[in-house]
């Protein structure tokens, strides 16, 4: 069995090569769920770990990178458009995400998410069918809080070359993995857990405490139209940081640089609450699925 260490290592050759990979890396949506998993109802631990055949603390983590393995196989390979929105903005002097615009045949992470919840609000679908749209669920509402997930200018700054502590790389990379390694400390499970913690009390008593609420204002799953909004609303808020941190300057002020310095310290706030933010929303939106589910 190949181990976790030479898994993320093949995946990250195929980031390098493909657009809109790895939002995150797997450790920042392991972040992601464990966040979650710490706001979650106990009706919905005890919900998806059932579902997930999983009965440990990682239950959510354990598959939230998932669905960027099975982008990369025969059989997921058409689950890769899912991943991303390509808004055809303009930053830094206008951003925003137009679902006609940027999503005109329907393949779009707005779309995904709301499409795999509905799998798992479909009472005839089957057991198996439930669990991948579990995992899809737990991982598109990560990647939909990464800027460059939202953003179609450069193929999501994949094709924007700078370096990083002297290594050559792309802006996109370095949203998914440098710049969150660099509050996390690491790229391992337990930074990711260990992360999770200082997030989770950010939330509950710290920075965050006084935006928590917000922060699922308008989430609902009651319909298609509902789960669709909900996903739009929140890429729009994603991409919004393309105009205001990522891009600030301009394709010019970053291409070709070391972006470890100064940018990185400008982007760590970001970083940072945009994945404390989808943390909770995606505890509330799995809390969402099982109120719906146990009231049909």
């Amino acid at each position: 069995m190949m181990t976790r260490s030479a898994t993320l290592t093949l995946l990250s050759v195929a980031a390098a090569t493909l657009p809109g990979a790895l939002a995150w890396g797997a450790m920042g949506h392991e972040t992601v769920a464990y966040i979650a998993s710490n706001f979650v109802a106990a009706d919905t631990k005890a919900y998806f770990q059932d579902l997930l055949d999983d009965t440990s603390a990682d239950y959510l983590a354990s598959v939230a990178a998932w669905a960027d393995s099975y982008r990369y196989t025969t059989a997921g390979k058409f689950s890769a458009p899912y991943h991303y929105i390509d808004a055809n903005d303009s930053p830094p002097s206008s951003c925003g995400v137009d679902l006609d615009r940027d999503c005109a045949d329907g393949a779009c992470i707005v779309n995904a998410l709301a499409n795999y919840t509905s799998i798992l609000l479909d009472g005839g679908a089957s057991d198996a069918n439930r669990q991948i749209a579990a995992k899809m669920v737990i991982h598109f509402v990560g990647d939909i809080g990464q800027p460059l997930h939202c953003e179609a200018l450069e193929v999501g700054g994949n094709d924007i070359d700078v370096t990083y502590d002297g290594d050559d790389t792309n802006l996109h990379h370095i949203w998914d993995s440098e710049i969150p390694e660099s509050v996390s400390g690491g790229s391992s499970l337990s930074s990711a857990k260990s992360w999770a913690t200082t997030l989770t009390t950010a939330i509950k008593t710290g920075e965050y405490k006084s935006q928590m609420t917000g922060w699922a204002t308008g989430l609902s799953v009651a319909t298609p139209a509902t789960r669709q909004a909900t996903a739009l609303q929140w890429a729009t808020e994603s991409n919004a940081r393309v105009c205001d941190t990522v891009l600030v300057d301009g394709v010019s002020a970053v291409e070709g640089e070391d972006l470890s310095g100064d940018y990185t310290d400008a982007a760590q706030p970001v970083v940072r609450l945009q994945i404390a933010k989808q943390g909770y929303r995606l505890a509330k939106w799995l809390d969402a699925i099982v109120a719906a589910a146990s009231s049909t």
